[in-house]
């Protein structure tokens, strides 16, 4: 009966992540700071920290290490995004509440084998104005969503190395509206599905000491057949690749420290890293103008007590968008660079844990020509964790 009810409560919490996940939004650059709420209270850092199933979203080796459960959890996010032309500021924040939902789920099939799955969302920009930034007509802006549904597969080795993989199901949507300047009509949404991989391999260096590296690779899902004079490539939409290499430390009994280094190829994809130029726009090349962004995080976990640990966390990555190509980074202004994070979890039993987050993103500002764009954030969430 019990072990029914178990099965119920995860297909249903698992459900509403799919049904929910589409959404998560610009932090280090496109992408959120860390994958799950434990780890984003610890600035990201995960590659090398395997804490819980949604560990295997950064690094699929992690499954070895974590114990068999779930986790599901919810974030709000609010972003603060204003565009300025000369005097005149404009306001994108026509949407300022966000809603990011996060499942995992992870079970040992023998001594080696590992296997789970992750569901989340994994970038993503919404701009709305009211009052067009010169664009054209009506209320302007773009919103893009991505969600991931990853089954994952770790083996070990031997005791103390671990490699693993995910398929990553890719879902994600796009609009557009108030860009008649560039003879783009409000076409509404139009989604897209494609396939890709992450693999990892994590392992422990020390009985203090692990280590983690892992890959993710890009994709080119389905053309956006709805935007396809504004999206290079005749609607081109891709997710970028990424490389993180981390690792963790037991300082002490009660006290872990982890920090991870991340490298986001914006580059590799032509929406994204294409200089935001309008004499490219008639061959269809235009992009963002988006660069490579290294991002740096460092978490500590601390058991305060039996039942209680605290977290807290810092990230930091350069913005992505530079003063030459604010043009169209006041539709996309993913410019923030330094986040702070904190986090308290609770037992409820010795096999369940309540977290509860928060973060902080810094106002920063890219000042350009004609525009300048500016952005911080903040963001609260909460998470349930159980053990089998």
């Amino acid at each position: 009966m019990q072990s029914a009810l178990r099965k119920s409560v995860i297909a249903v919490s698992i459900g509403l992540a799919v049904g929910l996940a589409p959404t998560a939004y610009a932090t280090n650059g496109l992408a959120p700071t860390g994958v799950g709420q434990e780890q984003k209270a610890m600035g990201g850092a995960a590659a090398g920290n395997a804490g819980n199933t949604m560990s295997m979203a950064t690094n699929p080796a992690a499954a070895a290490f974590i114990n068999d459960g779930y986790d599901v959890g919810l974030e709000v996010f609010q972003p603060n995004r204003s565009a300025k032309l000369g005097s005149t500021t404009f306001d994108g924040d026509g949407k300022s509440t966000f809603l990011i939902p996060e499942a995992g789920y992870k079970r040992k099939l023998n001594e080696k084998v590992d296997v789970g799955v992750v569901v989340y969302g994994n970038g993503g920009m919404n701009t709305q104005y009211s009052v067009n930034p010169g664009f054209g007509v009506g209320k302007a802006g773009i919103d893009y969503q991505q969600m991931y549904i990853s089954p994952t597969a770790s083996y070990k080795l031997n005791d103390r190395v671990a490699v693993g993989a995910s398929a990553n199901f890719i879902y994600h949507k796009f609009k557009a509206e108030g860009l008649s300047g560039f003879g783009i009509g409000n076409n509404g949404y139009d989604s897209s599905t494609g396939w890709g991989a992450t693999v990892g391999i994590q392992g422990k260096v020390t009985d203090k000491l692990s280590a983690g590296l892992s890959y993710r690779t890009k994709v080119n899902p389905g053309k956006l057949e709805k935007y396809n004079t504004l999206l290079p490539n005749r609607g081109e939409m891709g997710v970028p690749a990424a490389t993180t290499a981390g690792i963790a430390y037991q300082a002490t009994p009660k006290t872990l420290v982890a920090a991870d280094v991340q490298r986001i190829h914006y580059k590799d994809v032509d929406a994204i890293g294409n200089p935001a130029d309008p004499a490219l726009f008639p061959s269809n090349q235009m992009g963002f103008g988006w660069d490579n962004q290294t991002v740096y995080k460092i978490g500590v976990k601390h058991q305060a007590t039996p039942k209680t640990a605290i977290m807290a966390g810092y990230n930091h990555g350069k913005s992505p968008l530079q003063a030459e190509d604010t043009m169209l980074g006041v539709l996309a202004p993913g410019v923030v660079e330094d986040h702070v994070s904190l986090g308290v979890q609770t037992k409820l039993s010795p096999k369940s844990k309540l977290t509860a987050t928060y973060m902080h993103a810094f106002e920063n500002e890219v000042k350009g020509v004609p525009y300048s764009v500016k952005m911080d954030q903040n963001a609260v969430g909460i998470a349930y964790s159980r053990e089998f």
